[in-house]
């Protein structure tokens, strides 16, 4: 892994070929992606370590491409420490109680991998199923 031309690249050392990989490279545009989702909520597709990696690991199966992103979503930190949350279809992010005040930052306790165990399982499978993509 430490010798894929994206990590060299991103090193500054010379690589056979530019590196790609594509920002939301796993999701809607995959039919597989939509198969595996169908009836299963966004976070709940991100908490689920065995999703995680599936759906990580499709565009690099697909594609080829020279790095995987970990599926994930930007929201997930603070429904991980508690903030009252969802993402809902067509909508977006809805946040029942707005973080508003400085108190309501203060509230909020910090972020530590114990609040987030599936981010962990989903990288020790997604560090086993890669091989030499990174």
């Amino acid at each position: 892994m430490l010798d894929s031309a994206f990590l060299r690249a991103a090193r500054g050392e010379p690589v056979p070929h530019t590196p790609v990989w594509f920002m939301r490279q796993a999701g809607r545009s995959l039919p597989e992606y939509r198969k595996l989702r169908e009836g299963v909520a966004m976070l709940e597709s991100c908490t689920r370590p065995e999703l995680v990696a599936e759906i990580t690991l499709q565009p690099v199966r697909r594609y080829g491409v020279d790095a995987a992103i970990l599926f994930s979503d930007i929201v997930l930190p603070m429904k991980a420490v508690g903030v009252d949350l969802d993402i809902v279809p067509g909508v977006g992010p809805v946040v029942a109680h707005p973080v508003e005040t400085l108190a309501d930052v203060g509230a909020i306790p910090e972020l530590t991998p114990e609040h987030v165990p599936y981010i962990t399982e989903s990288v020790r499978t997604l560090v086993g199923e890669l091989g030499a993509t990174p």
